[in-house]
């Protein structure tokens, strides 16, 4: 670690002879570890990174790590495991696509707030009671929502709001 970071700061122009200093490591071991040939496994990493990202944008950047793994093995031939092949595609920056399930809840969800008017939904005078609801509308774009504000009493909409989101501000616009 400390004479790759050696390296990069030397890179940078900073003399090897205070870097070295600094990082407390020795000026001969750096240039003993600058002059060592890649290892067999570095070699044949960069050798599997290269195929990994062919077959990568073979399938138009959409594979990641297992099926890689998978075309790797059985497509080509090739023994590798595959969390190597997930390190490989991590340090090469090369990441799928992911398509997670969205998860419908079955039934009623759980009352967030206590119900303050026990179902009665009657009023005996104007702005005494408002009842809430939000829609949803799909349209060609997306979804879009809407938010009313209903006075009980007179039955009239005492405000709106339309948003393509449900968060909370569409209800505190209404």
């Amino acid at each position: 670690m400390g004479f790759r970071l050696v390296r990069e700061l030397a890179a940078d122009g900073f003399p090897v002879a205070v870097t070295c200093r600094v990082l407390r490591v020795s000026r001969s071991g750096f240039y003993e570890f600058a002059g060592r040939p890649p290892s067999p496994r570095a070699v044949a990493d960069a050798a599997l990174t290269s195929t990994i990202t062919k077959v990568h944008a073979g399938s138009r950047a959409t594979y990641g790590a297992p099926r890689v793994h998978a075309e790797l093995r059985l497509g080509l031939g090739l023994a590798c495991g595959r969390k190597r092949v997930a390190r490989l595609m991590r340090t090469a920056g090369l990441v799928g696509v992911s398509h997670r399930r969205k998860h419908h809840r079955t039934g009623p969800l759980p009352a967030v707030h206590d119900d303050l008017v026990q179902r009665r939904f009657t009023a005996e005078a104007p702005d005494r009671l408002w009842a809430t609801d939000i829609t949803e509308h799909p349209t060609a774009e997306g979804k879009v929502y809407c938010a009313a504000v209903l006075d009980v009493f007179t039955r009239t909409i005492v405000g709106w709001s339309i948003a393509d989101h449900m968060r909370s501000e569409l209800v505190v616009d209404a």
